[in-house]
């Protein structure tokens, strides 16, 4: 599995600031340590989160719920979605209406992890 690495992530939200406004820097390191590193979790040799896929949708969900960044955390959580299933050659599709719907969905409560992971499912190709 190719994934971003935490400077990566970072210069891709602060890279999303400046293209679309908000402010910059991290509201909480700890937040953001465990957004990053959940999806990777495992016990006794067996992994939470085995597939590219479930990995790319924990990553998403732990950077829009956990709120790590001062701003930008549902656009950060997006774009590393999109671009780890990217990066792994995992055809997804969808438009930003949708994703948008979905993602805002996610920061309010609306849906939860499996609704996501159900969701990008469905939209592979």
């Amino acid at each position: 599995m190719i994934c971003l690495t935490r400077d990566e992530i970072l210069l891709i939200h602060e890279r999303l600031i400046k293209r679309y406004g908000g402010s910059y820097g991290i509201r909480d390191e700890n937040l953001l340590d465990s957004a990053l590193n959940i999806p990777f979790q495992s016990f006794g040799g067996i992994e939470f989160y085995p597939s590219v896929i479930e990995k790319a949708v924990r990553l998403c969900f732990g950077l829009v719920k956990n709120h790590p960044f001062i701003d930008g955390n549902k656009r950060i959580g997006a774009m590393v979605l999109l671009s780890t299933l990217d990066l792994n050659n995992i055809s997804f599709r969808t438009n930003n209406t949708e994703l948008v719907e979905v993602i805002l969905s996610l920061s309010t409560g609306k849906i939860d992890y499996e609704y996501l992971l159900k969701w990008v499912c469905e939209r592979i190709e």
